[in-house]
């Protein structure tokens, strides 16, 4: 479900739980609990990384729909946690973007340091509204700070999902490279931060940053509830219900 690779000191936490790395209770239980333990288990960086073709196709809908609301309140804490720990880190973080990132897994790479991603036809994007969500204050200002606050809105709003191309001309990805080589990318990418003088290095990151993890600093403050209604709402439950009925049917 979730492979630790070590690369010296740049610990790969890759994404494994077929067949399209979805992010149901257990997976960012893991997750949330890998990041936070990184820095204690010799880590100087982080790299997260999915399957080829595919990075994270987002939150476990089937699964998720089963949880009556205090099992998913329990999960959507556990999402902030994880979003709170990829922000907060002390220690820089790149997202491997191996193919498709809808959704949840699009929100996993907004609170890395770098993204990079696989050239091809893959998608990337907050596509909520699409399904019948609403996208949390803390993950909208997280694109604002990527995108600026127009662009960020204009995709929101709509649900937009983005063209690999796309994504990298307007700043949502970092770089696009060939699909075999994005995790190599990744790793030189870190490589490069880690061999600057400590110090400034990691003093300079944090003052950067520090936008972000303010935005993330008292998770168990975050808007849990808000979601959870929203999710609840029966308009929201009807669009996730057809939309698992018309994967089953594939």
């Amino acid at each position: 479900m979730l492979d630790l690779i070590q690369h010296d000191n740049i610990h790969e936490l890759h994404m494994a739980r077929p067949p399209v790395n979805a992010l149901g209770p257990e997976l960012v239980r893991r997750l949330r609990e890998a990041v936070q333990a990184a820095p204690a288990t010799g880590a100087h960086a982080l790299l997260l990384s999915g399957a080829p073709g595919l990075f994270s196709a987002g939150l476990d809908v089937p699964a998720l729909l089963q949880l009556d609301r205090a099992a998913f309140r329990v999960f959507w804490n556990d999402f902030f946690g994880l979003c709170a720990a990829l922000a907060r880190s002390p220690i820089p973080i790149a997202a491997a973007i191996t193919g498709h990132s809808p959704a949840g897994g699009a929100v996993l790479a907004i609170m890395c340091d770098y993204r990079v991603m696989a050239r091809g036809a893959f998608k990337i994007g907050l596509n909520e509204v699409q399904v019948g969500l609403s996208v949390p204050e803390c993950i909208q200002a997280s694109l604002r700070r990527l995108l600026g606050a127009y662009r960020a809105e204009r995709l929101l709003v709509a649900g937009a999902m983005l063209e690999a191309e796309q994504a990298h001309a307007i700043g949502f990805v970092d770089e696009l490279v060939e699909p075999d080589l994005v995790v190599a990318r990744s790793l030189l990418w870190l490589g490069e931060l880690l061999a600057l003088p400590r110090h400034s290095m990691r003093e300079t990151r944090r003052l950067a940053r520090a936008d972000i993890a303010a935005i993330f600093a008292a998770p168990d403050t975050l808007p849990v509830e808000d979601f959870l209604d929203g999710w609840f709402a029966p308009e929201a439950q009807a669009v996730l219900k057809a939309l698992v009925a018309r994967l089953k049917s594939k």
